[in-house]
């Protein structure tokens, strides 16, 4: 017998119970249904990760400012401006893997333009800045060092702040007051996006150090050069974690620190914080995946015990055919077609409930899913070999019947 006639008999058995065979496949589609939603779920984790990643910029260390103690109280870091625009200027200047060093100011404020007004966030920057966060001007002129020398009274807005102000007008060329001081709009922001702690990146305005610094913060900043950070982007191909140490010898070097003596300064390295991050959401996808799965293996073991009671149910019909010059290999291979072809199409059935249970998470919870061809060839694969697997001993079973022991069975 060949293999379409073996296709077409196992076929043919698997209609006559249509109510058994669905109820053996149901195993098989909630386990893949389970693998592709739960996968898509994990990479939806890890393209969040990996978008982080790419709006901070990559091989980023920010520098905080430290703490200091007042009555015996520690006080918590940024309490203190401890470094300052010209430790930024020396790291880029003496450490050879430093790309760009960016001091910062920082604060909150409101800006307006004509009726409309918006709190945000309120950054003196240099053009280091934006080189350091690989952050692209999409409409305008960036800022440039001419600008910053002259304390000029430009501002760079980010998509939030443009649409809260501009709605979908142009903005460039425009005047925007900043805590009632007026800057003309030189240009509009690319898109960033959240930051891995939830904070809209595009929130922001940014100004000149120096405009910040003289017109617009004043206070204590007007007399020092202290700022609260210093944003560094380290070149691709060199040891983050070597420059980091070369960073934390230099400024304690400048600040005159005693080998006794803590630092004055926090240094976090957010190229490690999110590769850690990025590491957990794999390891997660894995774990769900893995735990899904055993919906596969219960699945199988169903089509197996149904298998087993099929040929029980069809001894005879098992014994006939061998009487009249059937194989065993002709037994075995229907009844492991049968087994197959029930994972398979289980299989199918699984994949279309996972896409839509996967469509229906990101919908309704607000979750990223990421669905992608290799899982669903995975999963629909190891649907297969689950058929394969589990089919196999009751296929064998069958083959091995003895015909007159077959068709004497009631």
């Amino acid at each position: 017998m060949n293999f379409l006639a073996t296709l077409r008999v196992a076929l043919t058995a698997l209609r006559v119970n249509k109510l058994r065979s669905m109820l053996t496949m149901l195993g098989i589609i909630i386990g893949v249904g389970a693998v592709i939603t739960m996968v898509a779920v994990g990479g939806g984790a890890q393209a969040r990760v990996e978008d982080q990643i790419k709006s901070l910029g990559s091989n980023l260390i920010i520098i905080l400012s430290g703490n200091f103690t007042s009555g015996g109280v520690r006080m918590g870091s940024g309490t203190q401006l401890t470094i300052s625009e010209d430790d930024a200027y020396a790291l880029a200047r003496e450490i050879p893997s430093v790309q760009a060093s960016a001091p910062t100011l920082r604060s909150n404020g409101q800006v307006v333009f004509g009726n409309s007004n918006w709190a945000t966030q309120i950054y003196g920057i240099t053009p280091d800045y934006l080189e350091a966060r690989q952050w692209e001007v999409i409409s305008g002129q960036a800022l440039d060092q001419a600008q910053v020398d002259s304390a000029a009274k430009v501002v760079l807005l980010g998509q939030t702040v443009a649409r809260a102000l501009f709605g979908d007008a142009d903005a460039v060329g425009e005047t925007v007051r900043i805590r009632r001081v007026p800057h003309t709009v030189i240009g509009l922001l690319d898109r960033k996006g959240q930051s891995m702690m939830g904070q809209d990146q595009d929130d922001v305005v940014l100004i000149p150090i120096s405009t910040a610094r003289k017109r617009v913060l004043g206070g204590t900043n007007v007399k020092t050069r202290n700022v609260q950070n210093i944003t560094v982007r380290v070149r691709d191909g060199d040891d983050v974690a070597a420059t980091e140490q070369e960073m934390r010898d230099l400024l304690r070097q400048r600040h005159k620190l005693q080998s006794g003596q803590e630092d004055d300064f926090f240094i976090r390295n957010l190229s490690e914080v999110l590769a850690a991050q990025e590491a957990s959401s794999k390891i997660l996808a894995l774990l769900l995946a893995a735990i899904a799965s055993v919906s596969l293996v219960v699945g199988g073991i169903g089509i197996m015990n149904i298998m087993l009671v099929s040929v029980t149910e069809r001894t005879r019909e098992i014994g006939l055919r061998l009487a009249v010059g059937a194989r065993s290999r002709d037994i075995l291979t229907q009844f492991l077609v049968e087994a197959v072809t029930l994972a398979l199409i289980g299989g199918l059935i699984g994949i279309a409930l996972g896409a839509v249970a996967s469509y229906a998470v990101g919908h309704f919870a607000g979750w990223r899913t990421e669905m992608n061809a290799a899982s669903v060839l995975l999963a629909f694969g190891f649907s297969g070999a689950i058929g394969v697997f589990f089919g196999f001993y009751p296929a064998r079973t069958a083959a091995r019947l003895s015909p007159i022991d077959a068709l004497r069975h009631e």
